[in-house]
């Protein structure tokens, strides 16, 4: 089970990691011709600010999954590292299980529902559906569900497996470690604290 939700993890992470570089990429290379189109050629390209609208909206939504992967998400640790060890555990399993709820019901659930009920809705300038730009949501849902199973897995277990392309990336410390706000405190410059 382990392996399995090892390997699962890390194509999840290798899959999120070419899309949101591949959009990157791609947008900025949108960018760069809108730019040029307008102000060398005289000549302003129209669809392209709908095209980088609507790949910015992709990117965010896979780069928020991928940011479940990481375990890299934004937090607020101060209360969490007030606590024992037992209790950030307990935390962190139920800010997971939450994280999944929202997942579920929310993105994937919700997206899914709105992304049926826009279909027939065309964009202005690109002529494709609404539904098309929509889907992302409940796609990114779906990625962020599998993700946050396997987070509660590695909680519950404690075996919590760091995905990431650098090798400094730690994933959420369970004990107090050294670069805790207590051991980062220094004297000030009278020498006392």
């Amino acid at each position: 089970m382990e392996k399995v939700m090892r390997n699962l993890k890390k194509y999840i992470n290798i899959t999120l990691a070419i899309l949101s570089t591949l959009l990157l990429t791609i947008m900025s290379l949108l960018v760069i011709y809108q730019v040029f189109a307008r102000y060398i050629l005289n000549n302003p390209s129209d669809f392209t600010q709908e095209s980088i609208r609507y790949l910015l909206i992709w990117t965010g939504f896979i780069g928020a999954a991928y940011a479940f992967v990481t375990r890299q998400h934004m937090a607020l640790v101060y209360f969490r590292e007030k606590m024992s060890i037992e209790k950030q555990r307990y935390l962190l399993i139920f800010v997971d299980a939450l994280v999944l709820l929202f997942a579920l019901v929310i993105m994937v659930y919700g997206g899914t529902q709105l992304t049926i009920s826009v279909l027939g809705v065309r964009s202005a300038l690109l002529g494709v559906s609404r539904s098309l730009v929509y889907a992302m949501g409940p796609i990114s849902g779906i990625f962020i569900v599998i993700i946050q199973i396997i987070n509660i897995w590695e909680d519950f277990t404690g075996k919590v497996e760091t995905v990431s392309t650098e090798k400094s990336a730690q994933a959420p410390v369970l004990p107090p470690d050294s670069t805790s706000i207590e051991a980062t405190k220094r004297p000030n410059s009278e020498g006392t604290e």
